[in-house]
């Protein structure tokens, strides 16, 4: 069960700078398979992460540290240890820094197309005001340039720094030698400069990367957030009865520790004595807690609600299922490493291209013709920015853009850059129920028995008032649903931990409680279906309160949606299993599973991704969160744990489950306009590289014809605006 858990002291984490395309993921993986100490290496491209497993016979960690650094410093990258990273305050600077350039770069365009515009339309204009325009374009768009272009200059220096290409390397040399050509064309007072150029591909290009900055930051902080739910000290119990707190680190299996009420259980163990409710959601998922009594077995991260609990410690620190459940994390993290997003699909073979057609147009002049060395260049440079992927990088962040916007209007967080493109390939949709397809919060559900009269609900609900059980709390409310008062106690409720309250109520002794606490025999009126409230006035027959979760209103009809189109619809629960075979059966799930513990989840979603399924995974606990991370897609509602929300690449505000059919009806006509922005991207070049080539499109010509693929791209991504999505019958 901790085999996993057991080998993570193999493993090392770095965050690596300067990853934007999967050509990275190739340079930094085939150079560290060359080292012969180093079993495995991989990266994760959204969170840029780093995962090092040695062989054992690696035993010094500053060295092995070092030595990765080293390497990945010698083909062009910055890289550094995961726990000394500050990774929030690294993500604000480098988000910050493109917010500045971005800013700069579209000040300057702005300011410098007023000029382009008074010397383009100015036909009467003389050379020494046309000269004017020019020195105050160069003296706008220089100094923007040398700002707004260090993104891609460092990135640019890197890869050349480790003998490869990227495609930052033909923006930054576009950039370069149009700032040079126009200074040089200032200088001898030409007619033609290309600055509005310059800054109009800058902005572009900032925008995409600045939006692709943001969108990755959400995906960073999932581990970190599990952390916190690890306690740092427990309470050691000694033979003579007192107790030390010890840092967790030092206990070891066989030794007592004891937990109050209200705290965290610091590690796993089996309780050797008291009675308790235990809060048992980052296991289960499920809201309603577990009473635990001796010879149960309790988790790390697990909430002691109120009782005093003595455990028998069984697992060290490190080998706990909390701590699996962050190796099931991580492990999920680094196999989505293995997605190629489309627009890096291109960018493969693009980079190298783009230099080759605009060497081979310079030669070409050059070698081919008698137009000299400037006007050749000047051709190979129009190649360069007519080639220029602005088309190409908004394909993506354009669609993401008008997407999320549209989605967020339908309630619909989109949290991860890519997570639209995956969503569109899904056939699987897996549930969890309590939370995802119910509310988590339990109702009343043989409120229409004779037995609940409103007099025993009344006093049920006067018993049930002073706790903070769940199921107490849906008394409450069942007993407002009717406009019934609650009565008023002539004496103290007393709570027995683990097994009810009782109370005197106009001089009646009342229980309210589970069935021994309220004397009830085992074999009266066996429930097996649902959680359950026994009522015991002295002298009266007992009344049950049965309790089941809330579903949400629409749950039927958004999985029949996905069952009508042919995919698989499978719901995974922690809840027992009459529970969920209910739920099943009134929702038309025909694959199901209950009792399911964080690895079964991942289980059985590795198994199903081996066989070639594409999984959507809803869910919202913190027990979710491994498989969340390890499905394709994962969405999750505003109401689940903190952890959940890191790990889902969306997340639903509404408590309508036909958000999740509306993001992924976008999602899909999000990828069909990608896949045609790609298209008018394609059929740009091919007919624009051409004419470039040829020399008959100036680098200011190509400038705009650039721009325009832009439009075109971003207008074709507007379309995304008025499709019409699902509404539930329910809405």
């Amino acid at each position: 069960m901790h085999q996993a858990s057991q080998e993570v002291f193999k493993i090392e984490h770095f965050v690596v700078e300067g990853l934007h395309c999967p050509k990275c993921i190739r340079e930094i993986e085939g150079t560290l398979a060359e080292n012969k100490k180093i079993k495995n290496a991989r990266v994760n491209l959204s969170t840029q992460r780093l995962a090092v497993e040695w062989s054992q016979e690696t035993d010094n960690a500053l060295a092995r540290s070092e030595e990765i650094i080293t390497a990945l410093d010698n083909i062009g990258f910055k890289a550094f240890p995961f726990k000394n990273a500050n990774i929030s305050a690294e993500e604000d600077r480098v988000s910050k820094s493109l917010l500045r350039a971005m800013a700069v770069s579209g000040f300057a365009a702005a300011n410098v197309m007023l000029l382009s515009v008074a010397v383009w339309g100015g036909s009467d204009m003389n050379e020494s005001t046309r000269s004017l325009m020019h020195w105050v374009s160069a003296a706008i768009v220089l100094p923007a340039a040398a700002y707004a272009g260090q993104p891609f200059f460092r990135s640019a220096l890197a890869a050349l720094k480790g003998k490869r290409l990227n495609m930052d390397v033909p923006i930054s040399l576009a950039v370069i030698l149009t700032c040079a050509m126009s200074l040089f064309e200032t200088i001898i007072q030409s007619d033609q400069t290309y600055y509005d150029a310059v800054v109009m591909l800058l902005f572009f290009l900032l925008i995409g990367r600045y939006l692709d900055q943001k969108m990755r930051s959400h995906a960073r902080s999932v581990a970190h957030n599990l952390m916190s739910y690890k306690v740092s000290k427990a309470s050691l119990l000694h033979d003579d009865g007192t107790t030390e707190d010890v840092a967790v680190e030092m206990l070891v299996p066989g030794q007592i520790i004891q937990v109050i009420a209200g705290d965290k259980i610091p590690i796993d163990g089996k309780v050797v004595s008291g009675v308790s409710d235990i809060d048992t959601s980052i296991v289960t998922g499920e809201t309603i807690p577990q009473k635990t009594k001796t010879d149960d077995i309790v988790y790390a991260g697990t909430i002691n609600l109120n009782g005093t609990l003595s455990i028998e410690i069984t697992a060290t620190t490190g080998n706990t299922l909390l701590d699996e459940i962050i190796v099931l994390m991580e492990t999920a993290e680094q196999g989505r490493a293995k997605y190629v997003k489309l627009a890096d699909r291109a960018a493969q073979i693009y980079a190298p291209l783009v230099h080759f057609l605009a060497a081979a147009t310079f030669l070409g002049w050059l070698v081919l013709s008698n137009i000299g060395w400037e006007l050749s260049l000047i051709n190979a440079i129009a190649v360069l920015i007519i080639t220029c992927p602005c088309a190409l990088g908004l394909a993506v962040p354009v669609v993401q853009v008008v997407a999320s916007s549209r989605l967020f209007k339908a309630g619909i967080l989109v949290k991860a850059a890519d997570g639209l493109e995956r969503l569109a390939e899904i056939d699987t949709v897996i549930f969890d129920k309590t939370g995802t397809l119910t509310l988590g919060q339990p109702e009343l559900a043989n409120g229409d028995d004779e037995t609940v009269s409103d007099f025993n609900l009344e006093l049920a609900a006067s018993v049930a008032k002073t706790s903070s059980h769940p199921l107490c709390r849906a008394l409450i409310v069942a007993c407002h649903d009717r406009d019934l008062p609650t009565i008023a106690t002539t004496s103290e409720i007393r709570e027995e931990p683990g097994m009810g309250l009782e109370a005197t109520i106009n001089g009646l002794e009342v229980r309210l409680g589970n069935r021994e606490w309220c004397g009830i025999n085992a074999n009266y009126l066996p429930n097996n279906r649902y959680s359950e409230l026994w009522l015991k006035a002295k002298g009266a027959t007992p009344v049950l309160f049965c309790f089941k979760d809330r579903m949400r209103s629409d749950a039927h009809d958004v999985v029949q949606w996905f069952i009508r189109r042919k995919m698989k619809v499978i719901l995974l629960s922690g809840d027992r299993k009459d529970v969920v075979e209910e739920a099943a059966e009134e929702l038309g799930i025909s694959r199901y599973k209950h009792s399911c513990k964080p690895q079964d989840k991942i289980e059985i979603i590795e198994r199903m991704k081996d066989n070639g399924d594409k999984i959507l995974m809803v869910g919202d606990g913190i027990n979710d969160a491994p498989a969340l991370s390890a499905a394709d897609v994962s969405i999750s509602p505003s109401s689940a744990a903190e952890i959940s929300q890191n790990a889902a690449d969306f997340i639903f505000q509404s408590q309508k489950l036909d958000t999740i059919v509306r993001a992924y009806q976008v999602s899909v006509s999000s990828r069909q306009l990608v896949f045609t922005n790609f298209a008018l991207a394609a059929i740009y070049n091919i007919i624009a590289v051409p004419f470039a080539a040829a020399g008959m499109l100036t680098p200011l010509i190509a400038a705009i014809a650039m721009s325009m693929s832009s439009i075109v791209v971003t207008g074709n991504a507007l379309r995304l605006n008025f499709e019409k999505l699902y509404k539930s019958h329910d809405a």
